[in-house]
């Protein structure tokens, strides 16, 4: 009899291994698919920059110095929008990392989309009415050192999708910012100044670019105020 109970109870034990095996095989499995089918991806963006205290450390680094001249410059020494593999010129890139949902071409270029600038919070459904910005713009990266640099470093800058250096925004703000830095120029949207100075400080540090004066004192003020 006491034999008979042990089997019943080791029946019983495998029984109950079974089933929560299956249990945990259907939760894994659920899991998988909410993941697979259900969960939307998070908005694309460009890189997330430093802290605001990161970026004041940053600042401190820069070297100040005034703007050199615009002497010897032109768009075309800083080669830009380069193939990004896929297809997409940095251009194109830019705009599916940026936009919702976005579809292309075989070429790349956006067939639908929406685009929300983060300069003036509007938004946009036409790749024309949208710029794609370097945060520091190739004029401001000349005066600032570019001059010096080889033909290949411009073309990093120009084109440097691993660091805050270009967005997707409204043409018409971009075309206002120009190649003025951030004691000249901010975007409309006050709710963005303390993440444009960030990316801008980001940029400089990153690239050894210098600051005049004026330049980092507005960064310093824009960053006490995050």
């Amino acid at each position: 009899m006491a034999h008979k109970h042990r089997t019943v109870r080791t029946l019983y034990a495998r029984r109950r291994w079974s089933a929560l095996l299956a249990a945990l095989a259907a939760a894994v499995s659920g899991l998988l698919v909410a993941l697979t089918l259900g969960a939307s991806p998070a908005a694309a963006e460009p890189p997330t920059p430093p802290s605001a205290s990161e970026a004041t450390t940053m600042l401190g680094d820069l070297t100040e110095k005034s703007e050199g001249s615009m002497d010897g410059y032109s768009r075309e020494k800083f080669p830009h929008w380069i193939d990004q593999g896929d297809s997409c010129n940095t251009r194109e890139a830019v705009l599916k990392r940026d936009g919702k949902g976005v579809e292309t071409g075989s070429d790349c270029y956006p067939t639908k989309g929406t685009w929300t600038s983060p300069y003036d919070g509007k938004s946009w459904t036409k790749p024309s009415d949208v710029d794609i910005d370097h945060m520091v713009p190739l004029a401001e990266a000349w005066r600032s050192g570019a001059a010096d640099w080889t033909q290949d470093k411009r073309q990093k800058l120009a084109n440097d999708l691993k660091i805050a250096q270009l967005l997707a925004v409204t043409d018409n703000v971009n075309q206002e910012k120009g190649d003025k830095d951030p004691a000249e120029w901010m975007p409309p949207s006050s709710d963005y100044h303390c993440t444009y100075v960030r990316m801008w400080v980001w940029v400089k540090h990153t690239y050894d670019l210098t600051a005049d004066s004026q330049e980092k004192a507005a960064l310093k003020k824009a960053l006490a105020g995050c």
